[in-house]
């Protein structure tokens, strides 16, 4: 018994023959009935899934693919909980993903899938590079936690927003994406929201794929994949690609990027089973940067640099063991290790002041290991359907950082008032920005609680300590020392099935993050050495308190589905970066942010060939409390009251989806608009970026068309990537004072991707 798209086993699917004679598949998704006498046929069903009825023939094997019910929305999710569970025990905001959307979009990056999901955008910054807004302003804040089967990529202390280069995208079975804090389950830095991405499972039967993609400006992509069970114990799956691009569309922006995922599953027996999973990525990219105006309107798109570059090698490793004692009792431990590198001389560290003829930039490196365990047990009583689990997690991660200082000369456009061309004159590594190393420790333990006491309501309870704590050695002052953070995070939720298919829930969170230490021990821009002050080790952890309403409706028969959810959420001690003239970026603890939306999408199937979807979110980001300077001197002083920067108000997704069911089956085709309204470039919403895109709309707005076609395992497809070719920015960013100009990062014009893939299915 297996999934129909991704071939994986379905454990647990209920094979009927009468009222009498009734079993299951097990953990490999096979199952054996006795029978005294053969029925005409068997039904065959399984949660999320169309049933299916199958004509047994004696004593021989019966290969069943199940497909995902088009209009069964009870989706079984495991990011709410930690474990497999039904969408409607979930008192939270989440989407799934699902192998059939991603296998549809064919996407070059991940930023096409995620920023599908209602009220959330995935920034573009090129090469795979990123930004995030899910129910924070679109940036590189450290509120968002990316995690790979439920174990964060990184450590916490050690977020980074480019963190999803380290990504396998053609080996994900499915993402989930929770929205709000989750500190209480998965821990810190999860405040805006979680992604999980589930990578793919060995098959239940032999399969093998390998494809190319390339677009018109330089980008090429060779992608394989293949496994299958090789006993009926021992399971394989193994896929990756390599991309590279040549003469792209933005000077200087040429990358390559290998990636590859192994994943073995052993079952010991019905009861105990051990998976082995392995995550390897290289990365090397140019970074041509952000542009100035001149430049972005006339679509020149130079680069001000031919030096800048970002190197990323990613090896992570988990072995999992899991073991059901009895059906109220099941373990699950797993031991883990990280070993990961980060060599920049990036584009965003340029130090320049209006006018001058030089300027400044800066050679980074990060380097750390993990050392890690995550156990979790999970007990179901007999009374109100009770389960709780309770788990630990240990990771012990030493690191390194070290950044120096190079020189640099600016060739000026003839109204000094901007770089047409920096030119990298000497590194300067007897000038050190930041040199420190530390034994960072993160140890949490945390429990939920989820029970029934009343047909149809759901309580979940939830509670979680965290404690970030390291020894350091700042080679910049010579300090030795010792930092711990640490905080107790709870959260408690209620879901009430109105009908079938239809609930609502309550959900009140929390969440948190400590500053991470590339900011505690970054050097402050224009103080002198030796000031007892020069270094952010006074930096507070960002705090967090949510609360929302949501819920969700199948309407004529599921023909309609409608996911909603208005949030408020209240920040204490975010984490803001200050633009300084230069360029450089000052850090302060705000005293506090206001955050509150209304999130929602609909999807409406009229048939099995044509789906219509369409989600967003109207949302309001605001400094409340947020002194910048005390200086009088200083232009611009308290940002209390203002709209955070890059907090557009409304964020938007739709699409048109057509698969012919019986005249031209294989084909498909589809229509997406992405939507965002304009937003303020800084924090003194002095300027605004509103260029006009499609349809005259100010902001983004933007078409995507994609179409494929597949016979007898052939696939070929077309995606048209800003199909009118609007002239448009993913980011647009100012400082606060009045001579400060806008840098963009320009979205790239009308892409043509084309791609041909083969995928073989064999017997089981």
């Amino acid at each position: 018994m297996f999934d129909s798209q991704t071939k994986e086993s379905l454990p647990g699917a209920l094979i009927i023959a009468d009222s009498v004679n009734v079993t299951t598949t097990d953990g490999s998704g096979t199952f054996i009935l006795k029978l005294s006498d053969r029925p005409d046929s068997l039904l065959i069903r399984s949660l999320g899934y169309e049933d299916k009825y199958v004509k047994p023939q004696q004593n021989k094997k019966i290969t069943v693919a199940l497909k995902v019910s088009a209009t069964d929305m009870q989706e079984v999710i495991v990011t709410a909980n930690r474990e497999a569970s039904l969408r409607s025990e979930a008192p939270i905001a989440i989407s799934k993903i699902s192998q059939e959307v991603i296998n549809d979009t064919k996407p070059v990056l991940l930023t096409e899938i995620i920023s599908k999901v209602p009220g959330v955008v995935m920034q573009n910054l090129n090469n795979e590079q990123h930004g995030m807004s899910i129910r924070q302003p679109m940036g590189t804040s450290s509120y968002f936690l990316y995690m790979e089967d439920g174990l964060p990529l990184r450590p916490m202390g050690l977020f980074n927003h480019n963190g999803l280069i380290e990504m396998n995208i053609f080996a994900i079975s499915n993402v989930e994406v929770v929205k709000g804090p989750v500190s209480s389950l998965y821990g810190p830095e999860a405040v805006g929201g979680a992604i999980n991405f589930i990578t793919q499972k060995p098959t239940a039967v032999p399969t093998a794929k390998i494809g190319i993609q390339a677009n018109n400006y330089g980008y090429r992509r060779v992608q394989y994949g293949a496994g299958g069970m090789i006993t009926k114990r021992l399971g394989i799956y193994a896929g990756g690609f390599y991309a590279f691009q040549n003469n792209g569309w933005q000077a200087f922006s040429d990358f390559n990027k290998h990636s590859f995922n192994i994943r073995l599953d052993y079952l010991f027996t019905e009861k105990t089973r051990l998976y082995l999973t392995t995550s390897y990525n290289k990365y090397h990219s140019d970074m041509s940067g952000s542009v100035d105006s001149i430049a972005f309107y006339n679509r020149a798109y130079t680069s001000t640099s031919n030096f800048t570059y970002r190197e990323v090698y990613s090896l992570r490793s988990k072995l999992t063991l899991e073991h059901s004692w009895n059906k109220n009792n099941q373990t699950t431990i797993s031991g883990f290790f990280r070993d990961n590198l980060i060599g920049q001389n990036p584009s965003y560290g340029i130090r320049w002041k209006s006018g001058s003829a030089t300027a400044t930039g800066e050679i980074n490196e990060s380097i750390f290991k993990s050392f890690g365990l995550l156990a979790q047990h999970t007990k179901q009583f007999g009374f109100w359907d009770t389960r709780l689990t309770t788990g630990i997690y240990l990771d012990y991660s030493p690191t390194t950082y070290s950044a120096h200082q190079i020189d640099l000369e600016a060739q000026l456009r003839p109204d000094h008032k901007s770089v047409e061309k920096y030119k990298l004159l000497k590194e300067r590594p007897d000038l050190k920005l930041a040199d420190y190393s530390t034994d960072l420790l993160n140890s949490a333990g945390y429990f939920q609680l989820v029970t029934s006491p009343v047909k149809k309501v759901k309580l979940t309870a939830g509670l979680r300590y965290d404690r970030m704590s390291f020894d350091y050695q700042n080679n910049l002052d010579q300090s030795k020392g010792s930092k711990l953070y640490d905080q107790l995070t709870g959260k408690v939720g209620a879901t009430y099935v109105l009908v079938k298919n239809t609930g609502v829930y309550l959900n009140y969170s929390q969440g948190f993050s400590p500053p991470s230490l590339a900011s505690i021990f970054r050097r402050r821009p224009n103080v002198a050495t030796g000031d007892p002050n020069q270094f952010y080790y006074d930096l507070k952890p960002a705090k967090f308190d949510n609360a929302e309403i949501g819920g969700w409706a199948g309407l004529l028969n599921n023909v309609v589905y409608i996911d909603w959810a208005f949030y408020t959420m209240w920040g204490k001690n975010e984490l803001l970066s200050i633009r300084m003239p230069d360029n450089s970026t000052d850090y302060a603890s705000a005293g506090k942010t206001f955050h509150q939306g209304l999130e929602g999408s609909i999807t409406f199937r009229p048939c099995k060939s044509l789906t219509l979807r369409a989600g967003g979110s109207y949302s309001v980001h605001r400094f409340e409390e947020f002194l910048i300077s005390s200086k009088s001197t200083d232009e611009f002083r308290d940002a209390g009251g203002k709209i955070m920067p890059s907090a557009p108000a409304w964020i938007g997704n739709s699409e048109i989806t057509y698969k012919p069911q019986r005249y031209l089956k294989g084909f498909r085709t589809s229509l997406e608009w992405q939507r965002i309204s304009t937003w303020y470039q800084n924090q003194s919403n002095t300027a605004r970026y509103q260029d006009k895109t499609f349809l005259g709309m100010e902001g983004v707005s933007v078409l995507n068309f994609r179409v494929g076609y597949e016979y007898k395992g052939i696939e070929g497809f077309v995606n048209i990537l800003n199909l009118t070719d609007e002239l448009y920015a993913h980011a647009a960013t100012r400082g606060n004072n009045a001579a400060d100009r806008t840098t963009y990062t320009p979205a790239a014009p009308r892409s043509f991707v084309i791609g041909i893939q083969y995928n073989f299915t064999g017997k089981k």
